[in-house]
């Protein structure tokens, strides 16, 4: 996988003022994320359903 490709997004929450942000990017049974501030830098990768799990648990 070519993470280049990845379309990233950030929270529509993220009013581009702070940099501050987080991107995610969604492959088919991964969930890609980083720091908006340095993209270039090291990335997290989580499995879909730890992902989906994550963002239940913050409902």
């Amino acid at each position: 996988m070519n993470i280049e490709t990845l379309s990233w997004v950030k929270s529509s929450y993220s009013d581009g003022e702070g940099g501050q942000c987080l991107e995610a990017a969604v492959a088919s049974s991964t969930v890609h994320l980083r720091d908006s501030k340095t993209p270039e830098s090291p990335y997290v990768t989580v499995g879909s359903s730890a992902w989906n799990a994550f963002l239940q648990a913050l409902k």
